[in-house]
């Protein structure tokens, strides 16, 4: 029995930045360029924020790299990808990001087990510089206590 490789490209920024209120798993419409770049794990997703156009939920400023042995039917690195979630979830998305203070972020990008890409993305809020100093703070001691108790 052969194990594939497990793709998980995170967001590592997200929990530092934003307070996670909500999450949820979408797929992505990719091109075949794109989804062989993402299985090799060439993706970011630091800067990357989801915006809705019309009634339709888009990831911007993903950085998905050109794939190295494509021809000039490679994908633009940072091109807008629709995102596939049911009309419900879309439709809660979209009523909470109206509020002041909401976001939509992705989190995750992995690989499920039939091959398919998919992005875990989380409605989130802004946190403040003392929110952000209790964070470090908090990881800090979490580790000094791992460390004694070894």
């Amino acid at each position: 029995m052969q194990e594939k490789n497990i793709i998980e490209i995170r967001n590592k920024r997200a929990t530092y930045e934003y307070f996670l209120i909500d999450t949820y798993t979408a797929g992505l419409v990719l091109t075949g360029t794109e989804i062989k770049s993402i299985r090799d794990g060439k993706a970011n997703l630091t800067d990357s924020y989801c915006t809705f156009r019309g009634h339709e939920l888009f990831v911007n400023e993903m950085h998905v790299s050109e794939y190295r042995f494509g021809s000039y039917l490679n994908h633009p690195a940072k091109r807008d990808r629709k995102l596939l979630l049911t009309k419900r979830e879309l439709h809660k998305l979209q009523n909470k990001v109206k509020e002041k203070g909401f976001t939509i972020i992705p989190v995750l990008l992995f690989v499920n087990p039939k091959g398919l890409a998919k992005l875990n993305i989380a409605l989130a809020k802004g946190k403040k510089f003392y929110d952000k100093r209790e964070s470090i703070k908090e990881r800090d001691n979490k580790r000094e206590l791992e460390r004694y108790n070894r």
